[in-house]
């Protein structure tokens, strides 16, 4: 298959109505995108990514009047629920709810709770509003890898794979949408991401759930994001040097220590390092190393998401070697 990019939008919506798949741009990272209610759509992009099917998919609304064509609100947290939608939607903000029977299992991998969000990138927003329905669209890259946040890095992970790729140029956030399910008036985050606890703490108490292994939502396996490379999180690099050791910094080094050297963000802002994460993990990747030592950034606001795709990519790193 040959895999095209373009900014043709209506042949981006003609084949999502064929039953294909198709690369978009969201403000988080680039998703691979089919109909949501197509259950043989659907499995494509399990086949495309190589993901398990016990990993469920995020689906997208074309906007609020679908909620409840998908999903059963609790009436309980109804009135939470809605608050939450009227903050962040459209926006980089998950919410995982009670299915309806119209969303086929292998979306949620056999679940009774679906996770639903409306982007607000205008280029995805166009594309899903012309479609007309939701469409399933996780990460467009191959499963446990780098997160794609420009097309190129799409085609480098997906190419011949897939038949197109949207270029809308690189997205805005960097990281996957913040995930959270409401338990009577609590807030149960269960991955984190732009939107941080300091915004939701606003509207209920605040729980930072450790799934223990067990799925309940996308983004939730240990070890998830990950270069190739062996990765490893660390404090400060000061005391670390290596002729064959890249760096992902964020503290001021000196650059004559390692091999290649990519700082997050010259300024320490958080929302630029978000930005540039999967980018720069790309690029060190790229670069044939034996090892990535990462700085741990502060774990306030958006800080918290960037290290959460930073412990989950070193997970086991250091037995996982270099895989064939």
């Amino acid at each position: 298959m040959k895999t095209e990019i373009s900014t043709d939008r209506a042949a981006a919506v003609e084949l999502l109505r064929k039953g294909e798949i198709v690369a978009l741009p969201t403000e988080t990272v680039y998703g691979l995108a089919a109909n949501a209610l197509d259950a043989m759509a659907v499995a494509k992009i399990f086949e495309a990514k190589e993901r398990p099917r016990f990993d469920p998919l995020i689906v997208h609304l074309p906007d609020r009047d679908w909620l409840k064509k998908i999903v059963d609100i609790p009436q309980l947290d109804q009135q939470l629920i809605l608050e939450l939608a009227d903050k962040f939607w459209p926006g980089p903000f998950t919410i995982v709810l009670p299915k309806r029977e119209i969303v086929p299992d292998i979306v949620t991998a056999g679940l009774e709770t679906v996770a639903v969000r409306i982007s607000e990138h205008p280029v995805f927003a166009e594309i899903i509003r012309a479609f007309g329905g939701p469409l399933a669209a996780p990460s467009a890259n191959r499963f446990g890898r780098i997160s794609p946040t420009i097309a190129q890095h799409v085609l480098d992970e997906l190419g011949g794979r897939i038949p197109l790729i949207i270029d809308a140029g690189p997205t805005t956030h960097g990281i996957e949408s913040t995930i959270v399910a409401l338990r009577q008036g609590k807030i149960d985050i269960l991955r984190s991401g732009p939107i941080a606890v300091e915004q939701l703490s606003k509207f209920g108490k605040i729980d930072i759930v450790d799934s223990g292994g067990k799925i309940s939502a996308p983004g939730q396996l240990p070890s998830h994001y990950a270069p190739k490379t062996p990765l490893r999180l660390i404090d400060d690099s000061t005391s670390i040097s290596g002729e064959r050791i890249g760096l992902l910094a964020w503290n001021p080094t000196n650059k004559k220590q390692f091999a290649a050297v990519c700082q997050l963000s010259p300024r320490q802002d958080l929302r630029e390092a978000a930005a540039n994460l999967f980018r720069y993990l790309r690029e060190l990747d790229a670069l044939d190393l034996d090892l990535i030592v990462a700085e741990r950034v502060p774990a306030r606001g958006l800080g918290a998401a960037i290290l959460d795709r930073l412990q989950r990519a070193s997970h086991d790193s250091g037995t996982r070697g270099r895989p064939e």
